[in-house]
This record gives C-alpha cells, structure tokens and sequence, in this order.
C-alpha cells in the first residue's frame, strides 16, 4: 500500500511539473527545431513588408535559423494578427504588426482576437511621423493656408490609407482641436492615395514618411507639417503641428513583433534580445532610417506599455467620432 502511495505521489508530481518542464525544454532547443515564420500583417511593398524583410536577413545571422516572411494581408491587419494569435506558441511563428494594431480592438467589431489574452508582445522596432502634404502646385502653401481655408467654410479634404487608419484618426483629432471640420477620402492603400495627390485629385493626404519622403524629395508633393512632437530627422525643414500650436499634438506610426499567447518566456526574451541586437546594428540601422523608421527597441514590457498606451488613445477617437471601418 505503500509503494502504491509513493508511486502516485510521483505521477502527481510529476504531471504537475510537466507543464513547466515542457515550456523550458522548448526554449532550450529553440529555434534549432525548424525555420521561424515571420507573419506579415499587410501586403508585399508597405513599410510592414519592408521592415520585416530589413529585419529578415539579420535575425537569421543572429539566431542561427532561416526566417521566413509571409504576407497575410487584409482587414487593417487583423486577418495576420488572427493567424498568429491561433499559431502553435512554440516560438516559429511570430508577426510584424503596423500601428493598426492598436485600433483594429475600438475599430472593428467582433475581432476574432483578443490582444491582450491571445497574444504576447516581443519588441517595438521604430516609430515614424505621419506627414501631411499637398501637390506642390497646391494653393496651400502652408498649413496657416490649410486652417484659413477651413475656417472660412471652404471645402477642405484629405485622403488617408483608409477609414480607421491612424492618418484618419490623427486628422479627426487635429480638426477637433483646430475647431474646424474637415472631409476625409479613404484610399485602399498608399499607392493610390500617392497618385491622386500628386496629380491634386485630392488636396491634402496624410501618410508616414516612408510613403511621402520619396515625392517630396521629388518636388511632387511639398510636406506642410509633420505629426511627431519633435521635427523628423528626414524633414528637417517641415515643422511639427506642436511647433504650429497644437500643443501636446503627435501621433506616430510604429512597427511592432508580435507572438501567440503563452509563448515560452525565454523565447520572447531570446527573440527580443535577438532584435535589439540587430536594431543596433549599423548597416539594418541605416536601412531602417532609410525608411523614415526611428529605432526604438526596448524590452517586451516596453513595448507592452506603449501598445496599451496607444490602444487607450485611438479607442477614444474612434467612439467620439463614431469612426467605422470600411
């Protein structure tokens, strides 16, 4: 009778370790096992894409393992962001996410995810001002121009990447503290809005400097002002709407790594350790910055904070203006 008590005390314990010895031995052997998929939320040549595959190269150097991208794009991003959230939480598939993540909860009804309980944060990678330009034959020379022609009742209209996005929701917000209403067109994506606001179809479109540096640089869009609460690096000469008397005025774009929930713990921290080796190295640094991306870095903890911090903000924006997605 004893022997038997002893050896079910055993199993006992046994299954009662089993739970934490499994998720150790894991991250022991990870990412020997296999290649790691790195989920993509939006489609081939965004700054989503770009980013991940700025990173690809450089995290297989670090980690000894192949990466591999794969874009699943739809839905602001929340058709990717599912397929990770319902991934195997071994450590090969993880997701690069844009700042939609952060909306997509206020945004979009019945979300089949939940961000907090399905999934774990791995790192910010960067931020980016959004830019507001306008064809530089325009009639608005400046954004003084832009706040005149508003307030005296004129027909005043940007476009954005879409109903939602955060240019959308950044312009709302601008317009509420400017006093004054403006008409917002929703373009499917960058490319479009780009082609329509250079040709003046559109007179004002708000994009991240990714997407607007490159006409401007081309004199085909002149940038009025720009949405960090410091002047971008990459626009030197174009103030901030801070700058311009909106104070306390920013909303950045950023990208973010993304895992299922119950990740192993040292495989979110050997992952994010793995990122911030490669944000600091010069070459991925100088590639990223090419891309209007400023490096932030930082721990999941970090990342975790300003995630919230962001979902907190645009939740807001989203209800008092009743914004819908498309």
């Amino acid at each position: 009778m004893k022997k038997l008590l002893k050896g079910f005390v055993t199993v006992v314990a046994m299954a009662t370790l089993f739970p934490l010895a499994a998720p150790t031995a894991l991250a022991q052997v990870w990412p020997s096992k296999q290649p790691i998929k790195l989920v993509v939320v939006f489609p081939p040549g965004g700054s989503v894409d770009q980013v991940a595959r700025i990173l690809q190269a450089p995290l297989q150097r670090e980690l000894g393992q192949t990466i591999i991208v794969d874009n699943k794009g739809g839905a602001s991003g929340s058709i990717g962001t599912g397929f990770v959230a319902q991934a195997s939480p071994d450590g090969y598939t993880m997701g690069v996410v844009f700042d939609t993540h952060a909306v997509n909860p206020s945004l979009i009804p019945n979300l089949p995810y939940d961000i907090r309980k399905d999934l774990v944060d791995i790192a910010l990678i960067g931020k980016s001002p959004m830019v507001l330009a306008t064809a530089t034959n325009s009639e608005y020379k400046s954004f003084a121009d832009v706040v005149a022609a508003a307030k005296a009742k004129k027909n005043v209209s940007y476009g954005s990447i879409g109903s939602g996005s955060l240019g959308h929701l950044a312009m709302t917000l601008l317009g509420k503290s400017a006093g004054f209403d403006w008409q917002h067109v929703p373009y499917r994506g960058g490319g479009p809005l780009m082609v329509d606001a250079m040709a003046g179809h559109v007179p004002l479109a708000i994009g991240t400097v990714f997407l607007v540096k490159p006409h401007a640089d081309g004199k085909q869009l002149r940038a009025l002002a720009v949405t960090s609460s410091k002047r971008s690096p990459d626009l030197p000469n174009v103030p901030t709407f801070v700058e311009l008397g909106y104070a306390g005025f920013e909303a950045q774009a950023w990208w973010g790594v993304i895992a299922p929930a119950k990740t192993p713990l040292e495989v979110v921290k050997r992952m994010n350790d793995a990122i911030n080796k490669v944000l600091k190295n010069p070459e991925t640094a100088k590639k990223l910055s090419e891309q209007g991306v400023t490096i932030v870095g930082g721990t999941p903890a970090e990342a975790t904070a300003f995630i919230d911090r962001q979902m907190v903000i645009w939740d807001k924006v989203v209800k008092d203006n009743n914004i819908k997605a498309e």
